[in-house]
């Protein structure tokens, strides 16, 4: 039996709160982050989640132009990180902290991959902050820092190779935290133009066969002395495709470059 953070409640947040609501309760902490554009990396890759609160211990260098390039727009998360001397100021007022370590420690909580953890410690945001706390990028957490916490989160890498990016690893939790809040379905918005228009009408189809008869005609390819069963057939495989608006326009445009070219 996997075990399960002894603190956080076992129903979902979508029961007190909204997906916003719980996600808005999210508190990324960075402890002694050493390199700046790793802190703007996080905070694009929260941005890019729904989450917005920010807290660095002691960052070697912040705030930082490396910060901002790299934060891509994500301008306000960095504006509004606040910078605490000590890993106890940075958890105030949480009522969960998880610690975010791919090392296995004999001390501390016991470890729980994100997929599975990530829906219980975010049901805990009903009753306040939730932190999820990453370590500096050379030396990880320290224990004392891991023994803050009330459960350790790791992502499953490959045993052989362990060392995940920083920014990397606080998009794939708030990914995992996002995909939770919406319990497995975040809501997509897409720019992308619809690709399909509005059906031809009868009268566009119509107009768009007789234009073919007439082409045909035209080139040779169709005699109407012996017409056959080719306009029925033709009839019959435009139907199947279900002609849009669209398509009977372009197919009309090339009808008409063919005329032309006849008429030459």
């Amino acid at each position: 039996m996997k075990p399960s953070p002894a603190s956080a409640p076992s129903s979902s947040p979508a029961a007190s709160l909204s997906p916003e609501q719980a996600l808005a309760r999210v508190r990324i902490v960075l402890s002694h982050p050493s390199h700046p554009g790793n802190i703007g990396a996080a905070a694009r890759a929260m941005k890019t989640m729904g989450i917005a609160e920010l807290v660095l211990v002691q960052p070697k260098r912040f705030p930082d132009d490396e910060a901002t390039a790299r934060a891509a727009g994500a301008d306000d998360i960095l504006a509004g990180a606040k910078i605490c001397a000590t890993l106890d100021e940075a958890l105030g007022g949480a009522v969960f902290a998880v610690a975010v370590t791919a090392r296995r420690r004999n001390l501390g909580p016991a470890p729980l991959a994100a997929r599975e953890a990530v829906p219980q410690l975010l049901a805990a945001a009903a009753d306040g902050p939730v932190a999820f706390v990453f370590g500096n990028e050379t030396a990880g957490l320290a224990n004392d820092e891991v023994q803050r916490c009330q459960c350790c989160l790791h992502i499953p890498s490959v045993p052989e190779f362990q060392s995940l990016n920083l920014g990397a690893a606080v998009q794939l939790v708030c990914y995992e935290l996002r995909l939770a809040a919406f319990s497995g379905e975040p809501p997509v918005a897409s720019p992308v133009v619809p690709f399909a228009s509005a059906p031809a009408t009868i009268e566009e189809n119509e107009g768009f066969f007789a234009h073919l008869e007439r082409v045909m005609i035209d080139t040779g390819f169709h005699d109407p002395r012996q017409p056959k069963r080719l306009l029925p057939k033709l009839r019959r495989l435009f139907g199947r495709a279900g002609l849009e608006r669209d398509e009977i326009n372009i197919l009309r445009g090339i009808l008409d470059a063919v005329e032309r070219r006849i008429a030459r």
